[in-house]
């Protein structure tokens, strides 16, 4: 049991009241393997019963919790198993899974639903080219469905006829969806060492691993981090190190709650709580905002990555002395459109891509809702893809890219996307050519630390 006092329940008000304290996500995992048969038609009628049985609750309890604690949650997601592996024993037209899932989510009101997923880092099995090739289409034609693709790990390497064919995919999507600010793009994730308990969207899907159904939890607080890191602006840097663990130890508590009511509400197994600090476009709610408090003027300029590696490290110690089951991603996200400050960096010119991908060696996921002219190609697309998945490669951690080439826009434009995905800034590319590179295809070899065994 927790011990609980008058201080802390004020000081998780104050939080949630001021400072932008929230859960992110209620994420129900749905395994789809039970649903899968030879004939397309009737696997997308068992997907859809086994969909809305599980989570046809999962909204109404969430929102309970909500009413009853207090502390919002801002969504209630589903993940289910990749749709490649079910696609691998129809055959048939992927769109049709796509469709069902928008279906499944509508009816149990889900805000996203991920999952339109294929597992490709070591080559393409049954299945996976053909839904990678429609996740356009799939993305498009839906408005809930979330897609990720893992083009490599530590273990296997990176499949670089994957990187290249993902180039081309991620083109496409912010063309079939130019009038709408490219929704398409925006839904889709390029993964190196994808998690199978990861709750946040786009990325999340359910593992061939995990349980029947299970409930993850994701939680948000930068705004809280920062407010308390205001409290001590002469601390040294060893006492900024502990503030940021203790608070992230009362974030993760907070998120330890919610998951175990939800468990017990909804009679599903808890699997993890997700330490990731995500943001929010709310003012003050920004990692970037974090980072300044530690001293830096504005977020980008040099002491940015050893300041952002800091409060990763400290996140995840915190937090696990808060939760007995930890995973997902866990660090702290720091995507462009999604937060105020990293807004405002990228637009003075002082955050470039460089720079972020620099950061991203030392946090959570990495290369998140970037924007960058329309005119980019796809070659140079699949070799910014192909150098944060050697980052997640060679660092053993998982790294990520979600990139929109915003057709007809130029650097200093915007990208308005709204809600919790906010507004992002076109960002300039190196216009020099990686064509030649990702040409090549094959696969880039496993690194050396991949041997453990």
């Amino acid at each position: 049991m927790i011990d609980l006092n008058m201080a802390d329940i004020l000081e998780t008000i104050h939080m949630i009241d001021e400072e932008n304290l929230d859960i992110r996500t209620i994420t129900m995992g749905i395994s789809l393997l039970d649903c899968a048969d030879s004939d397309i038609d009737r696997a997308c009628d068992r997907i859809y019963e086994k969909i809305v049985r599980k989570a046809a609750n999962l909204v109404r309890t969430g929102e309970d919790i909500e009413r009853e604690y207090g502390i919002p949650i801002i969504n209630k997601r589903i993940s289910v198993t990749p749709i490649s592996m079910i696609l691998a024993a129809s055959g048939g037209d992927p769109v049709k899974y796509a469709l069902t899932l928008e279906r499944a989510a509508k009816e149990v009101g889900a805000n996203y639903l991920g999952g339109y997923s294929s597992l490709v880092q070591k080559g393409f099995a049954a299945g996976d080219e053909a839904l990678i090739r429609s996740i356009p289409e799939a993305l498009t034609v839906t408005d809930h469905v979330c897609s990720s693709v893992n083009i490599g790990s530590t273990k296997a390497g990176i499949n670089m006829d994957a990187v290249a064919l993902m180039g081309q995919i991620i083109r496409e999507c912010a063309e079939k969806t130019a009038d709408r600010e490219c929704v398409a793009a925006s839904k889709l994730v390029v993964f190196c060492n994808a998690v199978e308990d990861n709750p946040f969207m786009a990325g999340a899907f359910h593992g061939a691993g995990e349980p029947d159904c299970v409930i993850n939890v994701g939680v948000s607080g930068p705004g809280v981090v920062r407010h308390a890191l205001k409290k001590i602006p002469d601390a040294n840097i060893t006492e900024v190190a502990k503030l940021v663990k203790n608070t992230a130890f009362k974030i993760t508590r907070v998120g330890q709650l919610v998951a175990n009511e939800a468990s017990r509400r909804l009679d599903v197994p808890f699997g993890i709580v997700d330490l990731s600090l995500a943001p929010t476009p709310a003012v003050g709610d920004s990692v970037a905002h974090v980072l300044e408090e530690m001293g830096l003027e504005q977020c980008g300029c040099a002491g940015t990555t050893a300041c952002l590696a800091l409060l990763n490290d400290a996140v995840k110690k915190g937090g696990v002395m808060a939760s007995n089951h930890v995973g997902g991603l866990s660090g702290a996200f720091i995507p462009v459109s999604e937060g105020e400050g990293m807004i405002a960096a990228a637009e003075a010119g002082v955050l470039v891509l460089d720079k972020l991908e620099a950061m991203t060696c030392v946090c959570s996921v990495g290369l998140d809702m970037i924007a960058v002219p329309g005119d980019t190609t796809a070659a140079t697309i699949s070799a910014i893809i192909a150098d944060e998945a050697a980052i997640g490669m060679v660092n053993s951690k998982t790294t990520a890219v979600r990139i929109i080439p915003a057709p007809n826009k130029v650097v200093g434009d915007r990208v308005e996307m709204g809600g919790l995905l906010g507004s992002a800034p076109v960002m300039p590319v190196h216009d020099k050519s990686s064509e030649d590179f990702i040409a090549r295809g094959g696969r880039i070899p496993a690194p050396l630390q991949s041997l453990k065994n």
